[in-house]
């Protein structure tokens, strides 16, 4: 955990990314893409990679397969995915953390369709807050910071006012392009990361004060 800023400011608001930041999906998103992978002739290895943080459809479309209809793809990964939650498990401390925070004042931005997003958080224990931001609610998926930008809309504030809890490159991208500050969770990363923003490597190390006015900020116990 970095002795970064971001550990001396207060925030209107807390911007969550699901997967790899709350909870992780990791082994059963690998094995639902990796079957859809064989099926379509693309090298497993080097697409996994790939998969984490963006929109299965917006996935699918990078990939420019021919006669492969994104939206009837995108459905099929949806569905096995919702039916595949076997290893899905909360991120050490993170429902806790949640349920300390005001409950106005975070939301989920998600990459994952609504149905998925809650299928997952049920397993994992993670509560569902008032905002959540799913793939339906977008035309374009992290990078683009329309996510972060309409969670913030939602809540009553700035993106600017905001911190978002990420972990994968296409989250940090949008909510840098938010305007957001950030907090990089490296729990389920295997490598370390270096990174200009602020770091957690577990919820479990820090809490929530909430000061007079409103504002939160996260404090190293």
């Amino acid at each position: 955990m970095s002795d970064h800023s971001v550990f001396n400011s207060t925030y209107r608001a807390f911007l969550f990314d699901m997967d790899g930041t709350v909870l992780t999906s990791i082994a059963a998103a690998e094995r639902v893409w990796t079957t859809w992978a064989v099926r379509h002739g693309v090298d497993v290895e080097t697409f996994l990679p790939t998969i984490h943080g963006a929109r299965a459809i917006d996935t699918i479309r990078r990939l420019g397969l021919p006669g492969v209809e994104a939206e009837a793809e995108a459905a099929w990964i949806t569905e096995a995915e919702i039916e595949d939650v076997d290893g899905v498990f909360e991120v050490a401390g993170a429902a806790k953390f949640l349920r300390s925070l005001p409950v106005n004042q975070w939301a989920i931005v998600t990459s994952a369709p609504r149905k998925l997003a809650l299928r997952r958080m049920g397993a994992a224990g993670i509560p569902e807050p008032e905002v959540m931001v799913t793939a339906e609610d977008v035309t374009a998926g992290k990078p683009d910071p329309a996510g972060y930008q309409l969670a913030a809309r939602r809540l009553g504030v700035e993106p600017e006012q905001c911190l978002v809890f990420e972990d994968a490159t296409v989250g940090i991208l949008a909510a840098e392009a938010a305007g957001a500050d950030l907090m990089i969770v490296t729990a389920t990363h295997g490598q370390p990361v270096e990174t200009r923003h602020g770091t957690l490597a577990s919820y479990e190390s820090v809490r929530v004060l909430v000061d007079a006015a409103g504002l939160m900020g996260v404090h190293k116990i």
